[in-house]
């Protein structure tokens, strides 16, 4: 916070005063980290975007929930319905992996794509 403080020109005070505002206003909701995922031995990181039958929606957002494979679930609009990161050690638990989402009831359309580098 000291460090927050100089570069804003104000004091450590005025900094926590401010953070703690905006944890309470919900603006600042969580703190996190960011992971490598090759550095721990996760070779493909990959965004699959999922199309489901509408009565099954939301019964498919749940079985993927529990999925260890998946990172981020996100409900989206667009091209597909349901948006998962998943990573995986090598492109076999990729492949079997979408053979699960086969398998699931209501999934009509997997579409997935290997991140290649995060840039931001």
């Amino acid at each position: 916070m000291v460090k927050i403080a100089e570069k804003l020109g104000v004091t450590e005070t005025a900094v926590r005063k401010r953070i703690k505002k905006l944890e309470k206003e919900g603006v600042i909701r969580r703190y996190t980290i960011e992971i490598n995922p090759k550095k721990i031995g996760f070779e493909i990181v990959s965004l699959i975007g999922l199309d489901t039958k509408p009565e099954n929606y939301l019964s498919v957002l749940e079985e993927l929930k529990e999925m260890e494979e998946v990172v981020s679930l996100y409900s989206s609009s667009g091209d597909h319905m349901i948006m998962a990161e998943c990573w995986f050690r090598n492109s076999e638990e990729l492949s079997k992996f979408v053979k699960k989402l086969e398998g699931i009831e209501g999934v009509i359309r997997i579409c997935p794509a290997i991140i290649l580098e995060k840039i931001k």
